[in-house]
């Protein structure tokens, strides 16, 4: 009888709180949001003479402008802000996969292979070209901080059983040692969020087995992005289980949804100008 109870209760412990597919979708929902005030509000931000009001040195004709168009501009913002939400649960998730992945290298290529797929889509979204260095896409910051685990994760095993205390202490200024060059190459790449991504990255990683922790230290790193934080809200209410089976989403939806947002702007005749 008493085994039957907590049976029970750990069976509706385990129901409770969110899925790994229900943060997923909560990511994707947010990215939209996002990238839809960037690509088209964005444009249309621009169609209005936004950039040239926004330098300005004359408070009245930003007033003036704001008094046509601000509806516009707070709607763009409010989307913008909502899509904060979606860079630290994909951190999250893609920390949450290493740990679950049986191949990590295989991980790491359906990443890289997907950032090569979607750098045309991503190039048309943010600049109206099809080809453009001067930025790169999420999906290479992602695949570099995945790298950049991989290697913390190999060498951890392989101190975890030396017999030498010695080296073993080295694991840790080998981690930062790795998480600058990792920070570096995001940033000579100039791919989405740069160097801080990364250190975003391992900051997540680093705390992954505190829950706690990784909470507390997430929404502490991303403090910059005004409402990034609230991403762990949600994350802390994930409860271990995966959900529907939803692989595949971002990596197709990523690249799917840029290259329709562009061709929405495209057809409003807005396709010349760069997202904002």
């Amino acid at each position: 009888m008493i085994m039957t109870e907590l049976n029970e209760q750990l069976v509706t412990r385990e129901k409770r709180g969110i899925s790994g597919s229900t943060l997923k979708l909560i990511a994707v929902i947010t990215m939209l949001i996002d990238h839809a005030g960037a690509v088209i509000l964005g444009r249309m931000l621009w169609d209005a003479g936004y950039m040239t009001v926004a330098y300005s040195t004359d408070p009245q004709a930003l007033m003036s402008w704001l008094y046509e168009h601000g509806n516009l501009y707070w709607i763009y913002f409010l989307m913008r802000m909502i899509g904060r939400v979606a860079f630290p649960i994909f951190i999250f998730l893609m920390v949450e996969g290493l740990g679950r992945t049986r191949n990590r290298w295989k991980y790491l290529g359906r990443m890289a292979l997907f950032a090569v797929i979607s750098e045309i889509p991503f190039n048309l979204a943010l600049t109206g070209q099809v080809w453009s260095t001067q930025y790169q896409s999420v999906y290479f910051t992602l695949s570099i901080g995945l790298l950049a685990m991989i290697v913390c994760d190999t060498l951890e095993e392989r101190m975890r059983h030396h017999l030498k205390r010695v080296v073993r202490i080295m694991y840790w200024p080998l981690l930062v040692v790795i998480a600058v060059l990792a920070a570096v190459l995001a940033e000579r790449l100039n791919t989405d969020y740069g160097a801080i991504g990364i250190i975003c990255i391992m900051v997540i990683y680093v705390s992954r087995r505190n829950k706690i922790a990784q909470t507390i230290a997430g929404a502490t790193v991303f403090i910059w992005e005004m409402t990034a934080p609230l991403a762990f809200i949600p994350v802390w209410f994930y409860n271990g289980k995966r959900g529907l089976k939803l692989k595949y989403l971002f990596y197709i939806f990523y690249p799917a949804h840029l290259l329709i947002l562009y061709l929405i702007s495209y057809f409003m005749g807005l396709g010349a100008y760069p997202a904002l």
